[in-house]
């Protein structure tokens, strides 16, 4: 005689689910454009500098889909960014996941499971070369992102 055991969806189940699936199924790929669109907004700001967009490749590994990468001159800007990055994105429903690196403020890592802000200090953005590391990524300006990554607008109609 077999015997087969039913498993049901209960919640002692779902912690050992990765956090992007759960986010993942809620986000569409144009809702994580717009959010990573409200994440450049918040850098270019509080003058953020050198900003890139990388767009990782489905089958290189990576665990996220895009990395927002910016420098700041000093270690206030640099906790100045990663602030206004994480209001803007709080208002618009969206916690962070994880942030690490804020105290010292030489790179401070904003984790919203479907992108990463990575703040950097100009000191350690140079020893870290991120954009080197993820060389096979896709590398886009902010300002090539900002036209890309918006929902168009609805014309207002003139009144005569």
């Amino acid at each position: 005689m077999v015997v087969f055991r039913v498993v049901t969806w209960s919640a002692t189940i779902a912690p050992a689910l990765p956090a992007r699936s759960a986010a993942s199924l809620c986000m569409s790929k144009n809702d994580v454009k717009h959010q990573v669109t409200e994440a450049i907004n918040a850098c270019v700001d509080k003058k953020a500098e050198e900003i890139t967009i990388l767009e990782l490749e489905k089958g290189s590994g990576a665990f996220t889909d895009y990395f927002v990468v910016c420098s700041g001159t000093n270690p206030r800007q640099v906790q100045a960014i990663a602030d206004e990055v994480e209001m803007r994105l709080e208002k618009k429903g969206m916690r962070v996941n994880h942030m690490e690196g804020y105290k010292q403020a030489e790179w401070v890592l904003l984790d919203y499971v479907d992108f990463v802000v990575h703040v950097f200090s100009e000191k350690a953005r140079k020893f870290y070369e991120l954009e080197r590391l993820w060389k096979s990524a896709k590398r886009l300006e902010a300002s090539e992102w900002k036209t890309a990554g918006k929902a168009p607008r609805a014309r207002k109609k003139k009144l005569a």
